[in-house]
Parts: C-alpha cells; structure tokens; sequence
C-alpha cells in the first residue's frame, strides 16, 4: 500500500495539470497563435479575437497592442468587464471593438485602412483564475494602384522620340505595359516612393495619327489589369488637290464650281483662293474648300485658279487652269427653252430619213433582183439557140459524111451497138403491135408482104390499108404459114428499125431476127454481084399520061430509097454497106 501511495504522490502534480487543462477555456479564432492577413487599403478590416471560457472560468480584461519596429508595443484600445473600454493615442477613433460585448467577442475593427496600418497585432486575454492568453495577428495593407498616362504631341519627320508615359503607385509595385499596334520600343522604370514608369518611343508618321497607344496596369489586388486608353497624336502638314465635275468650260455654262481637296493634322481651317495671282473674278465667291460662279461662265472667265491651305506644320497649294471656249453649246444654254422642241423635230427628221433610206434599199434590193431574174432567163435563151445552132451543124456535118461514097466499111463502136440493140428492141415491140395505115399507097409504117412476094418494079411487096379484104387475107396468110409469117414479123422490124432509128442504111445491123436467135451468122447472106435480084429501074411518067397523085409520088420515092440502101437475101431486106461509118447519135451529137 505504501508504494501504492508513494507512486500516486509522485504523480500528483501531473494529475493537478491535467485538471487545470481540463478547466481551462479555448481560442474559438484565430486558432493558431500567430496568423497572417492582407487588406486593401481604404477598405474596412477585422482582426479576429475570440475567446471561449470554460466552467468557473471568466475574462477579466482584453487589450489591443500593435508591435513597432523598434520591438516596442503600442496600446490601441482597453477593455474591462466592469469599467469599459478605453482608447489610446493616435488610434483613438480609428480602430475600435467590433461587439459591444468584448470580452465575449474581442475582435478589432479598422474602418477605413491605411497604408501605416501594415504590421503586428497582438490580442490579450486575462481570464480568472486561469491567467493571460494572447494571439498574434500579422497584417499586411496592399494599396491599388494609381496609374496615369501622358500623351506627347509628335510631329512627321522627327527623330525617334518617346510617344507617350505611363506612371503607377501601389503596393506592392504594379507592373506596366502597351497595347498597340504601332512598332515601337518599351522602357521601364522604378521610382523612389514607391512609384513605376513605363516610357513608348516610336518613329513619328503621318500614318500613326490616330492608333491607339494604351497603357495596361496590372497588381495582385485586381483580378484584370487596368486599361488606360489613349491614341497617338502626329501632326503633319497638308495636301491639296482641285477637283472639277467636268473638264469642258464654254461660255453659257450655269452652276460651275471649283473644290479644294486637302488633308493634314491638325485640320487646315486658312483656305484662300486666288485667279491669275489676284482676287476672284466678279459674280465668284469662295466658301471654304469651294469656289461657285453665281452666273453663266463667261471667255474671260479663264485662267489660272489657285486653293493655298495651311495648318500649324505647313502650307499646300493647288493649281488649275481654267479654259472657256465659245461654242454652240453656249448658244445652246441660253436657249434653253427652244432647244426642247427643236431637239425633237430633229430627232422626227432623223427617224424619217431613216425610214426613207430603208426604203429605198429595199426598192434597189428588187430592181437588182428582177434585172438579175431577166438577165439570166436571156442567157438561157441564148444558151438554147446555140446549143440548137451546134446541134443544126453537127447533124448536117453528118449527113454529108453519111453521103459520101467510099469503099470499106468503118469499124463500129460499142455505143453504135448499143443503140443499134435499142432501135431493134423497139422496132420489134412496135411491128408486134396491130398497125392502122391512112393511105393505100406503100409507107415505111406498113408492113411487108410474105416472103417471095414483089411489087411491079421488083421491090418487097408492102401490106396496104385498102379495107378489111387485105385485112382478112393477111390473117389467113399468116395462120395458113407460121413461118411466112414470122418472115414477114422480121421484114417488118428491119424496116421499122430503119425508119425509126433516123440512120441511114450503112449504120443498121446486118443481121436479122433469125440472126439473134441462132448468134451466129451466115456468109450465104452477104450479097454478091452474081445474085439475081437487083434494083429495078424506076422510070417517070412517060408525056401524055397522066400525073401521079401525091400518093403515088411518095411511094416512088420510097421505093427509089429502099433501092439505094437495101437490098433482098435469102428471104431479108438488108441494108446495103457504105463507106461512111460516121454514127450519128439520136440527139444529133457524133459519136
């Protein structure tokens, strides 16, 4: 028991410790001893200080101290739980408790901050019966920034200056910058008070008048920096320029004008005309930029016109010379009032001159036409006779080919056969036809007699239409002797093809139907001298006997050619060969 109680003894102060900590009150803020805060400056600031007691526990008094420099300790303001509080020195109405209550709520109100108020502030506590507690409090006071900006007039043509300044107070220092879009160059710098300054310097140009040069701040107090704007000034001397709505002065002309186009900075606002070195003319009267003429220009109104304009950095001048001519247009203006109708009685004659001249090319376009429509007909007229004129003569050049005597046969030509084979083709169609004769005497349309059968003068005897009898006989005949009549179909188209063809007898083929039919042909049937059968002797009509109708005279004269130019073998007229063997074409044309 007794190490029990010695043990016990030995830890009786710890025990005491224990309880007293368990007795004694807590800081409810700040809960660190020593604490750090920023404000702004001119902005209101609380320095927290809570105490909470515990059971059986009080505070006694609470007291404000601000640590100095030097390590010493200023008293701001007192507070007793029965007497008040009390306010000390050059803090006096400037800080006070923010509750009514402090010893329940010790916190300290600034209300308006100031940048002297930066340092250390202590919060003490006296509690009965636990004694003094304290919390330390270190304030930092940040003061926005102030900034300013100074432009710099410039000038065109000067050096490479500095545009514009821009200058800053805060704490801490803020930080300076331009936005511009002028090429330029930055300098800062760090003045003593706790100041910045940031200098642009720029090549001055007339171009840069006007662009913006903005100076930026930025600080920790404020969450976007700060834009000072401002734009460049560059002053630059003038230019000039004269203008004119139209470059024709004549003499009558209303409302004529002059402009003076100018730039510049500043603004030019002296603008002087002159006319040939002196004043303007009268009725001209100069406002400004513009010059009017009040009245109708006149020939003496030409000349040199001069615009001088000027700003602080130069002068500009404009030159333009005026030339007035007299032309009818003048006439033309001062008659405004007849030229309306005159214009358009002109425009009425125009209009009909113009329908005139369409007219008349239009009557030109027909004669051409019908004189071209003659002149052709004419030329094909003409073209017909001579055609005609050469066929006339080829045709009789041929005939007294045909009717020269000669001795050997000429060759014949391909074309000869071919319109021999037409003649005969259509000599036999026609033959095969039923023929109708007018006359009674012998025609080459006739037909021939059978075969062996002669005339008084020994020629082919020829059918004659003398009635129905002659009709009826030659039917008989013919159905009687198939072969006398087909004699006589072969008689009849060799004197068709004769007769049709329009050739003489020294052209004709020499060979007969039969001919065709068998293709080859009989050397029996070429005439010789020794046959029998010749050409009678045709006589005239002896005196005292009566004339010939005209009948019987052409069947003389046919019986007389036949003679000539045909002869009778083996039964077959046949043309008698010639020595001329020109073929005369159909159309007339020699071959």
């Amino acid at each position: 028991m007794m190490d029990i109680a010695q043990r016990i003894g030995n830890f009786s102060p710890l025990i005491v410790f224990l309880f007293a900590a368990c007795t004694q009150g807590v800081f409810i803020e700040p809960l660190r001893a020593v604490t750090s805060q920023r404000s702004l400056a001119e902005s209101i600031t609380r320095l927290p200080c809570h105490y909470q007691c515990s059971v059986g526990e009080r505070v006694v008094q609470v007291t404000w101290y601000k640590e100095l420099r030097d390590g010493t300790k200023d008293q701001i303001i007192t507070a007793h739980f029965s007497d008040g509080y009390t306010e000390f020195g050059r803090y006096a109405s400037r800080m006070r408790f923010e509750s009514n209550n402090p010893t329940s709520n010790s916190a300290l109100l600034i209300p308006n901050t100031e940048e002297t108020d930066d340092g250390t502030y202590t919060c003490h506590i006296s509690t009965f019966p636990n004694g003094n507690f304290e919390r330390r409090i270190k304030l930092t006071v940040w003061v926005l920034p102030i900034a300013s900006l100074e432009p710099l007039v410039l000038v065109e043509g000067q050096s490479f200056r500095v545009a514009a300044s821009c200058r800053a107070v805060g704490r801490p220092l803020p930080t300076l910058s331009w936005d511009t879009p002028v090429p330029g160059q930055t300098h800062n710098r760090t003045n003593e008070g706790g100041s910045v300054s940031s200098y642009y310097s720029l090549h001055p140009l007339r171009s840069m008048n006007g662009k913006n040069l903005d100076c930026l701040v930025r600080h920790p107090g404020l969450e976007h920096p700060r834009r000072i704007t401002n734009k460049l000034v560059v002053h630059y001397p003038p230019d000039a320029t004269i203008s004119v709505r139209t470059d024709d002065w004549f003499v009558g002309l209303e409302e004529a004008a002059l402009t003076c186009d100018f730039t510049g900075f500043p603004v030019p606002e002296n603008i002087t005309w002159t006319w040939k070195g002196m004043a303007l003319p009268d009725g001209v009267a100069a406002s400004g930029g513009r010059v009017t003429f009040g009245r109708a220009l006149r020939l003496d109104d030409g000349g040199l016109y001069q615009c001088v304009v000027s700003n602080g950095v130069g002068v500009a001048k404009a030159d333009y010379l005026m030339t007035v001519t007299a032309s009818f247009l003048a006439e033309k203006s001062q008659r405004k009032e007849t030229v309306a109708p005159d214009s358009s009685i002109l425009v009425i004659i125009i209009g009909v001159s113009a329908a005139a001249a369409v007219l008349l090319m239009a009557v030109v376009v027909l004669l051409l036409l019908r004189h071209h429509r003659r002149r052709n007909k004419k030329l094909v007229k003409q073209l017909s006779v001579k055609t005609e004129e050469v066929n006339n003569l080829s045709r009789q050049a041929s005939f007294r080919r045909l009717n020269s005597v000669g001795s050997d046969p000429r060759p014949q030509s391909e074309d000869y056969a071919l319109l021999r084979s037409d003649s005969r083709m259509k000599t036999s169609q026609v033959s095969l036809e039923r023929p109708i004769y007018k006359g009674s005497q012998s025609t080459l349309g006739g037909r021939w007699a059978p075969q062996g059968s002669l005339e008084a003068e020994g020629l082919p005897a020829v059918w004659h239409n003398e009635g129905d009898n002659a009709r009826v006989a030659m039917t008989e005949l013919e159905k009687d002797n198939p072969r006398r009549r087909a004699n006589s179909y072969q008689k009849s188209s060799n004197m068709s093809l004769v007769l049709d063809s329009g050739l003489p007898s020294s052209l004709l083929p020499l060979k007969n139907q039969s001919d065709d039919a068998v293709g080859t042909r009989d050397p029996s049937d070429v005439p010789t001298p020794e046959e029998n059968w010749g050409p009678p002797t045709l006589t005239a009509p002896a005196a005292g006997e009566p004339e010939c109708d005209e009948d019987a005279v052409d069947s003389y004269q046919l019986s007389r050619a036949l003679t000539n130019h045909f002869y009778y073998s083996n039964g077959t007229l046949r043309p008698r060969p010639q020595t001329n063997g020109i073929l005369l074409h159909p159309h007339g044309h020699l071959i």
